[in-house]
């Protein structure tokens, strides 16, 4: 089995050409610990004052672990390793002294790293980066896509959490041009819209009038397979321009369904329709390119992010991973408010859709996917 360590320089392209064969991972291995060691003490979280930043809701809602297996929380994590780990720029409007901060996610504590940079802005700046070993103890070769995929799902889940908040609109940095920290999400006081001058660039999304309650967030989880029951057009539609409002210009976004006129469906350009996009019946070949994942075969729908061609260049890579695991959280909350049950699904091998579509090899492969189904069972928070 292939050893990924968190100390070496990835070669990104080659790791996403590993990822994409049909080669199958060894042996699981020892994922390591649970959470980076922060050196330091850990501190609590104090209780926000009056237009300060609520520090410590924010993360419980978005990366904090509920339960001690840690396991259980409101961000999907292939496998449930959850290698995100999470670097605290804090500015002033927050509860903690201004600083920088290591975020202990399975205690809800911080560790104080040192001094924050002249430049911090007020509220505080969640700077994500990965722990790769973690995700390559079990999926070994085929990790480095996952890890892009998790890190997208972390910074959407900081945005929900600081819209559910009443927080400043956050901004959030996924352009994919740095190795580490893959993303930043800066999240202002109330009722402040300054910029992070690290973030110079940072996509600012617009803020919906359906802002989430805290109650959605931590109650959002994958559910388990099987996912079936085809969702009615309106719902599947609200999904799709979810996903394509929120991921990007680098990525595509379309859906698999089944009976009765199994085919690919995409959203129409202004978002108020559906339109076919190719017919016949995908959801096998998906299951099969899904790590063999058997029970997408009857999967009510596939959403599916699709694009980042053979040859991509790094940051592309970074970006477009990234930008489909922020959208496809968001999509999956789209979901759950249409009464739809939802899973991402992020391993894919061999998944040319652009080839099996006629089109050009190599051009335009699945990124990430979301399944969709009526049906509601117990739910468990992995993906």
């Amino acid at each position: 089995m292939e050893h990924i360590r968190d100390d070496r320089p990835v070669d990104l392209v080659a790791a996403l050409a590993r990822a994409r064969s049909p080669r199958r991972p060894g042996p699981d291995t020892p994922a390591g610990p649970a959470v980076r060691a922060w050196p330091g003490p850990p501190r609590p979280i104090p209780e926000a004052g009056p237009a300060h930043l609520d520090l410590r809701a924010l993360l419980r809602l978005s990366l904090a672990a509920r339960d001690a297996s840690g396991r259980l929380r409101p961000t999907p994590s292939a496998g449930a390793l959850h290698p995100v780990d999470t670097t605290l720029l804090v500015g002033p409007g927050c509860p903690l002294p201004p600083g920088r901060y290591g975020y202990d996610p399975l205690r809800h504590r911080v560790h104080r790293l040192g001094t924050a940079p002249d430049v911090t802005p007020p509220g505080v700046t969640a700077e994500l980066s990965v722990t790769a070993r973690r995700t390559a103890s079990h999926y070994g070769h085929r990790a480095w896509p996952l890890l892009l995929l998790d890190t997208g799902h972390a910074a959407a889940a900081l945005l929900l959490a600081a819209r559910a908040l009443g927080a400043g609109e956050p901004e959030i940095r996924l352009d994919g041009l740095a190795d580490t920290p893959l993303a930043a999400v800066h999240v202002p006081p109330p009722g402040r819209r300054d910029q992070d001058p690290r973030t110079g660039g940072a996509h600012r999304p617009r803020a919906p009038a359906d802002t989430p309650a805290p109650h959605e967030l931590l109650t959002r989880r994958s559910t388990p397979p099987p996912l079936r029951g085809t969702p009615p057009p309106e719902a599947l539609r609200a999904v799709l321009t979810t996903a394509a409002r929120a991921g990007g210009g680098d990525l595509r976004w379309c859906a698999a369904v089944g009976a009765p006129r199994p085919g690919l469906v995409e959203a129409s350009a202004d978002g108020t329709a559906l339109r076919r996009r190719a017919a016949g019946e995908a959801r096998p070949t998906l299951a099969a390119w899904a790590a063999g994942q058997a029970w997408l075969a009857d999967a009510g729908a596939v959403l599916l992010a699709h694009g980042c061609p053979a040859d991509a260049d790094a940051p592309h890579i970074r970006r477009t991973h990234l930008r489909a695991g922020f959208a496809v959280h968001l999509a999956h909350l789209t979901a759950r408010r249409h009464g739809l049950a939802a899973r991402p699904v992020g391993s894919w091998q061999q998944a040319d859709l652009g080839a099996a579509l006629g089109a050009a090899p190599g051009r335009d492969w699945i990124v990430h996917g979301l399944a969709l189904g009526t049906r509601h069972a117990d739910e468990e928070n992995t993906t």
